[in-house]
């Protein structure tokens, strides 16, 4: 678990790199938000509902990488997923559609590293020691973010996607990412942070 010095300090370090983050990426951001726009025929960048810290509902951003496609409901996204357009698709596998969540790390209710903000029905639902994961903030990165970079192309293998995410990945990101809060270190942030720029640039 996070003292408070351990909070503190992570807390500047997320200040200072959404910070510069943004001053560097404002330009990008904007550029993608114009080409999203013009090619899924409607606003660029989303908000979407996510459990944060403490259990409570916050909102995400990101670039709109989708389109409506009727006939079309899933509560996930596999590879080839016919809402997804082809530069969505560019986006999400450079994660440049992540890159609106700098302002999320600057309002405070993101992190830079920690386990991935999930959508209603997951983290929410947390029972006894696995909430110990609702005590950090929710991250742009994160151990279980790296491992399941491929997430989408794995669950595009599965006969049954959401039954093998709710039973065979869920849990996996349960167990990794409560003993990352359990072990917590500002190094292994950072580790995490250099990690994430080399392989999702690579």
């Amino acid at each position: 678990m996070l003292n408070f010095q351990q909070r503190i300090v992570k807390r500047a370090v997320d200040l200072f790199v959404s910070i510069v983050g943004l001053l560097l990426s404002c330009w990008l951001i904007l550029l993608l938000y114009v080409i999203s726009f013009i090619d899924t025929k409607k606003t660029g960048i989303i908000s979407q509902k996510r459990i944060g810290y403490k259990g409570k509902f916050f909102r995400i951003y990101k670039i709109r990488t989708m389109k409506f496609v009727e006939g079309v409901y899933t509560s996930i996204t596999v590879k080839n997923d016919p809402r997804i357009t082809p530069f969505g698709a560019f986006l999400r596998k450079t994660k440049l559609d992540e890159l609106p969540q700098l302002l999320n790390v600057l309002k405070g209710n993101m992190s830079l590293v920690g386990p991935r903000p999930d959508v209603p029905g997951f983290a929410d639902e947390l029972k006894g020691e696995e909430r110990v994961i609702l005590e950090v903030k929710p991250g742009i990165t994160g151990p279980a973010t790296l491992l399941f970079k491929n997430e989408e192309e794995l669950l595009a293998q599965q006969e049954h996607p959401e039954k093998y995410n709710k039973e065979v990945i869920w849990p996996q990101k349960i167990a990794i990412n409560m003993l990352y809060v359990k072990e917590y270190s500002l190094q292994k942030d950072i580790e995490y942070m250099f990690k994430t720029v080399c392989r999702f640039n690579a």
